[in-house]
């Protein structure tokens, strides 16, 4: 098979039933197949499509392992030259799936790409998770070609050639599947959230490059299994930032020609100025009164202690040199963001 479409499903059956009869209807005709892993739902997921779907091939799962758990035990069932990764919460428009087979059938060193993300609720603008590629700064903090902070562009075009980013959206994500395998698929530890960017960066630091087609377009509402305000979101977020600057800069740094010994110790003050900086953001916090996310960036850093796996020498002396990592930002982009300022993106 050269396409499966996976999503991972965790009680959002009103989603699947909205949802999957366009996603069906768009993979007809093609080399591909729609399938949902179900991460032990209780609202009565399974059942469902069992009933109404019962084409749709299901793989379920004794417990909510998260979206890295669940996708990595799901995708070890699934044999395909093409993985993609599909929230249940978004509307794919007629021929999304096709720009993307085809680029990555002509582009051999693409190992990731996936389509411009557009707001369901606001069909107008870019959606927040992904909007036209990733990006990344200095100090780790993510942002996007049409969004930046809070601010999200409206799509008039400007982002509608292909370009290589940095990472693309998990909401909507194609890997080649013989890449996935060789990298251990998603980090495990991040349960979710910025596990894609995790990963993307794991690919380029194996030579490939990621890519947005904005040939493809698909519609995202967001938020579907955590809200947006959600402590344990905020709390993931802060962790998984920290693991993820951990799990990469120092190769990032050997890739740059950095001795390993040095690529190690500009990681780890990197590191620490962007504790410091989380710092700020809980003291912030903890004065506007929002308790709650004060003690979610505290308990961020305690289980990013508890999980962290520092890279070895060896590890960092066997990352190859001259890769090019796209899509990272040399500045630091909230106070330009903040200030209004435009960020110009390469």
């Amino acid at each position: 098979m050269k396409t499966a479409v996976v999503i991972l499903n965790w009680n959002t059956k009103d989603y699947l039933r909205k949802f999957l009869p366009g996603l069906i209807a768009s993979t007809e005709g093609l080399d591909a197949e729609v399938i949902v892993a179900d991460s032990a739902s209780t609202d009565g997921s399974l059942e469902a499509l069992s009933r109404e779907f019962p084409e749709i091939r299901q793989i379920p799962l004794d417990r909510n392992y998260g979206f890295t758990g669940g996708y990595n035990r799901a995708l070890a069932q699934v044999e395909a030259d093409y993985f993609v990764l599909i929230n249940s919460d978004v509307e794919v428009t007629p021929d999304w799936l096709k720009p993307l087979v085809s680029w990555m059938d002509s582009h051999p060193k693409c190992g990731a790409c996936g389509p411009k993300l557009l707001s369901w609720r606001e069909r107008d603008k870019f959606e927040y998770a992904g909007a036209a590629g990733g990006l990344l700064d200095r100090y780790g903090y993510p942002f996007c070609r049409g969004r930046a902070m809070q601010t999200v562009e409206k799509d008039e075009g400007q982002y509608d050639s292909p370009a290589d980013v940095f990472w693309i959206s998990g909401a909507c994500l194609m890997v080649r599947s013989r890449l996935w395998k060789r990298l251990g698929g998603l980090d495990d530890r991040f349960f979710a959230h910025m596990e894609e960017i995790d990963l993307c960066w794991r690919i380029q630091l194996a030579g490939y490059k990621v890519t947005v087609i904005p040939e493809s377009a698909v519609y995202h509402i967001g938020g579907g299994t955590l809200p947006n305000e959600s402590p344990v979101k905020l709390k993931l977020n802060f962790r998984n930032n920290l693991l993820l600057l951990e799990n990469n800069l120092a190769k990032t740094f050997r890739a740059q020609g950095y001795s390993v010994e040095g690529a190690l110790g500009k990681a780890r003050r990197r590191i620490l100025v962007r504790m410091l900086l989380d710092g700020a953001s809980a003291c912030t916090y903890l004065v506007t009164k929002k308790r709650a996310s004060y003690k979610a960036v505290v308990k961020a850093h305690f289980e990013y202690w508890k999980l962290r796996r520092k890279p070895s020498p060896d590890e960092v002396a066997s990352q190859q040199k001259e890769v090019t990592i796209h899509g990272w930002y040399p500045g630091w982009m909230v106070p330009r963001a903040l200030s209004g300022r435009k960020i110009k993106f390469t």
